[in-house]
């Protein structure tokens, strides 16, 4: 079974129903052509991206279908063929994309066409994927929320009148109504999580530094934000992972990958112990319902032979919620200060945007360094929980997809939210620890709003985690995506 929508769709055809794993397969062994492959997802995609807009800046079917003739034509000639070999895929619109518009959903970039791609953009050509356009993005991917001024919002895969999220907002809904095979996102405060959860799929943020970062002009500093994947089924998200991950020499923070993931799942996971954090003694305000859903979520697990602990660790979370605060604007605010300093383009900026500089303007040094102090204390902390647990377990959201219409949720369970992303505090825990953290969905309530909880390993337990996601996988009554 799965989940229907609320969009006025015919459900996907046979091929763009296939996984990424299972298409890449049949075009190897030239049962499916590249055109045909190609052509079913561009079909999908004139029929439902007008409905929910996900994909942008398209490249002209014409253009694609030759570059798909020409995979077809490699293949024939008995070319070689890597992990992607003729898979379509859409770049999330904060990547650099050579010689395709990249506008990171802002209106100062709206018409920005790059020179070079981002790192993972490269590795995933060099796999043969062929790049059909990119997804949508909230500005600068700030807030949860994706909706821009360049394309306009991105529609919830279930519900019309319903957020995507964000900050890979396009990306999962391309990906949840079949649009795309596999789909690459970004996350800092939750944006691969978030999204995932708020549309049945999939979506993986690695430790630091295994997807190499860039280009960029700071190579060292911006430490938090990561590139990642998100599948409909976490073989998928281990197939694109692959090409992702590796060190890079112009990412110095970048490291080279332990083995494949993709092959280190033929191992399963032969269970262990979780730590169930919840709404962490009620310190995190949640939406009604979100907690049960989690928790009988968890209660598969049992399955697989993992028993869970619930625990609520001895830590000040909310100066370490002002940690993240204080970091994310001391790289995203500093970052976006150029275009701040320019009157025409500080215009153009969105509220969130001008606030995140002008609290990193009002930063000193010494409150940065309190911040990376604080950082420090929580990995410390995580280390020694990864002492005696073998996952960390939180709700992915703290409420359910809200009014599409509405910014960010100004109250959660009756408290005030204080700033645009408060509400996604619970997403902060794995990036101030550098971990791995897998978004898996579980399931629905009754108004039929989706939900996740995100699976948080140690640091560079990648793949321990991709495991205990597919073990949870096996269990899980209804299949991913929306029909």
């Amino acid at each position: 079974m799965r989940p229907s929508t609320k969009h006025a769709v015919s459900p996907a055809g046979d091929i763009c129903r296939l996984s990424a794993v299972e298409l890449a397969d049949k075009i190897r062994q030239r049962q499916l052509s590249v055109r045909e492959v190609v052509g079913a997802f561009l079909d999908r995609i004139e029929a439902v991206n007008p409905l929910v807009n996900a994909i942008v800046s398209l490249r002209e079917r014409a253009d694609i279908l030759a570059e798909a003739d020409r995979a077809d034509a490699h293949l024939a000639r008995g070319g070689e063929a890597g992990s992607l070999f003729g898979l379509p895929i859409a770049i999330k619109d904060l990547a650099l994309t050579k010689g395709l518009r990249t506008t990171f959903g802002s209106p100062i970039f709206a018409d920005f066409v790059p020179q070079e791609d981002d790192f993972f953009v490269e590795r995933l050509r060099k796999a043969g994927a062929i790049i059909i356009g990119k997804t949508n993005v909230p500005e600068f991917g700030l807030g949860s929320n994706t909706y821009n001024q360049v394309f306009g919002p991105t529609l919830n895969a279930f519900d019309p009148a319903l957020t995507a999220g964000g900050s890979s907002g396009g990306a999962v809904v391309a990906l949840a109504l079949d649009m795309v095979p596999v789909a690459d996102g970004s996350d800092f405060g939750g944006s691969l999580r978030n999204p995932a959860a708020y549309n049945n799929v999939y979506g993986f943020r690695p430790s630091q530094g295994l997807v190499p970062a860039g280009p960029d002009i700071d190579v060292f500093h911006a430490q938090m934000g990561v590139e990642g994947p998100m599948g409909r089924n976490v073989r998928d998200i281990a197939l694109l992972l692959d090409e992702q991950a590796g060190y890079h020499p112009r990412a110095p923070l970048s490291h080279d990958k332990q083995g494949s993931f993709f092959e280190g799942l033929r191992t399963k996971a032969t269970g262990g112990c979780i730590a169930w954090l919840g709404d962490l003694g009620g310190h995190l305000p949640m939406e009604p319902g979100i907690l049960d859903l989690c928790e009988a979520a968890l209660a598969r697990f049992a399955d697989a032979s993992f028993h869970t602990e619930a625990l609520v660790p001895d830590f000040d979370f909310e100066a370490l919620w002002q940690a993240f605060v204080t970091l994310r604007q001391a790289s995203s605010g500093c970052g976006l200060k150029a275009h701040y300093d320019d009157p025409e383009k500080r215009k153009l900026l969105k509220p969130e945007a001008v606030w995140e500089v002008e609290q990193a303007m009002r930063l000193t040094a010494p409150q940065v360094h309190a911040a990376t102090v604080r950082r420090s204390s929580w990995h410390r902390t995580l280390l020694s929980l990864f002492e005696r647990f073998d996952l960390i377990v939180l709700p992915t959201a703290q409420v359910f997809p809200f009014d599409v219409s509405s910014h960010w949720p100004r109250e959660v369970a009756g408290r005030p939210m204080d700033s645009y992303h408060r509400w996604m505090q619970v997403s902060a825990f794995a990036t101030l620890g550098g971990c791995p953290a897998l978004n898996v969905p579980v399931g629905f309530d009754s108004k039929g709003r989706p939900m996740g909880m995100q699976l948080i390993g140690r640091p560079r337990g990648d793949l321990a985690v991709l495991k205990a996601g597919a073990a949870y996988e096996a269990t899980v009554p209804w299949r991913v995506g929306a029909a």
